[in-house]
């Protein structure tokens, strides 16, 4: 019998070694570096034989010989949902949920596979809850039970095995951090029982055309736990967001092979479980009757939809030698860049003063669009002067002082007016030659005109 190859990997950081070493050399952690063991490789038959690696299980195919018949897309029930996925889910391909404790991963995935089971066999493995908890759960959102199938198992072989007489169409495995293989010799959640683990998943769905649902934790920083391999391997990384204080959650596409990125779904969370938000900029824009110094709406364009939300900035005397610059849902950096073309283009210094900037609702925005209205937003609360209730504003700031345009500009504008606002501040490039009924549309081409527009 031949002897089993074994390889020491690194549970930290994944690197792999020849021999045992008492502190890894790639990422300075000690006592993390364990032996496993290596699956056999297959012999490739011979030419001479007639035969190749593979030849039994693929043949080469024209681009456009390939059928997309056999490849409908399967509804969540959730409006919301399906669009973060692009549309559905797709038949064989691996979707990798993750968020805080107690945001509503499971949740969100019990109450779809309670109605997908009523259509199709579905399969629900747990790994840290027991069945009567999940039963428990199940019974208190008032989902129908009777047509899932459930199994309490953390064996990757073995919850293959039951896969493969189930034969389910859909299948989660709640989470992939206490799966583990036989032949891997380290800890459940380690690197390499995550990476080998998803591995193992990810050939079985493809191979059978099951749809995978890999629920994944996250770090302190919300980040995934585990390799950055994992997320090569999966087809679509969804985040679910949201703060303990506040019941609405966002399920926000880091990835998508079928459909577009950074793709937004809003959920409420009630008694009832994860229920959709068919207008998320109505959340967003519940301002008081009193605008206050500070605030401004901006129009922010999420995957394949504009969403308004509101920017609030203050600004105070610092009584420290180094003023804070703080942003949340924003990135800090960008701030202190916009904070200098202020005080260079627009005449404002701002240098010692305090500078708080939040977007409400917990969204946290990523393009430039934001720019300019966070500068206005700004110079609102120094000056201590309320921008008009119905005025909103985007585009993006350039170093030299420049209002550059923004993509989608007049669906953004549109949206704005759908929503009841009456004027807008926008780049130039972006104002519709049509203009928009029943808005004020103000196009500027730099700082200056936009500061003396407000």
């Amino acid at each position: 019998m031949a002897k089993a190859k074994t390889a020491f990997v690194c549970n930290e950081c994944g690197a792999d070694y020849r021999k045992w070493q008492g502190q890894c050399s790639e990422c300075g952690a000690w006592n993390s570096v364990a032996e496993i063991r290596l699956a056999p490789a297959t012999r490739a038959p011979s030419v001479a034989s007639g035969g190749y690696a593979g030849a039994t299980t693929g043949k080469i195919q024209k681009l456009s010989d390939i059928s997309l018949e056999d490849l409908p897309r399967v509804s969540t029930g959730m409006a919301e949902f399906d669009r973060v996925l692009g549309g559905g889910l797709v038949p064989g391909s691996v979707v990798l949920i993750g968020g805080h404790p107690g945001a509503g991963k499971s949740t969100v995935l019990l109450q779809t596979l309670c109605k997908l089971a009523e259509t199709m066999p579905a399969l629900y493995v747990t790994g840290e809850e027991s069945l009567q908890q999940v039963a428990m759960r199940a019974r208190r959102l008032n989902l129908p039970t009777d047509k899932l199938s459930m199994l309490s198992e953390t064996n990757i072989e073995l919850i293959a095995q039951q896969a493969e007489i189930h034969q389910p169409k859909v299948m989660v495995v709640d989470s992939i951090q206490v799966m583990h293989l036989s032949d891997v010799q380290s800890a459940p959640g380690s690197v390499s029982q995550v990476r080998e683990s998803a591995a193992f998943l990810t050939r079985f769905a493809k191979q059978t055309g099951t749809v995978l649902l890999l629920v994944g934790h996250v770090t302190k920083d919300g980040s995934l736990a585990g390799p950055k391999v994992l997320e090569h391997m999966i087809d679509c990384s969804i985040l679910l967001e949201g703060s303990h204080d506040s019941r609405f959650r966002t399920l926000r596409g880091n990835k998508n092979r079928f459909g577009a990125v950074n793709e937004l779904g809003v959920f409420a969370m009630t008694e009832q479980g994860l229920r959709e938000v068919t207008n998320p900029s109505a959340i967003f824009l519940q301002r008081a009757d009193d605008i206050a110094s500070g605030s401004i709406v901006m129009v922010v364009w999420e995957g394949t939809r504009p969403l308004l939300v509101e920017v609030q900035a203050l600004v105070d005397s610092s009584n420290m030698g180094n003023p804070r610059r703080v942003a949340v849902g924003l990135d800090q950096n960008r701030l202190s860049m916009l904070l200098a073309v202020l005080h260079r283009h627009g005449g404002i210094m701002v240098g010692d003063q305090d500078v708080f900037v939040n977007v409400v609702g917990g969204v946290k925005v990523v393009e430039t669009s934001v720019d300019l209205a966070l500068l206005l937003a700004i110079v609102s609360s120094f000056r201590d002067q309320a921008l008009p209730q119905d005025l909103i504003a985007f585009g993006e700031v350039g170093l030299s002082g420049e209002i550059r345009p923004v993509p989608s500009g007049q669906e953004r504008l549109r949206e704005a007016a759908k929503h009841g606002f009456k004027r807008a501040i926008v780049p130039k490039s972006n104002v519709p030659k049509g203009g928009i009924a029943g808005m004020e549309i103000v196009a500027v081409k730099t700082l200056n005109e936009a500061l003396e527009a407000i």
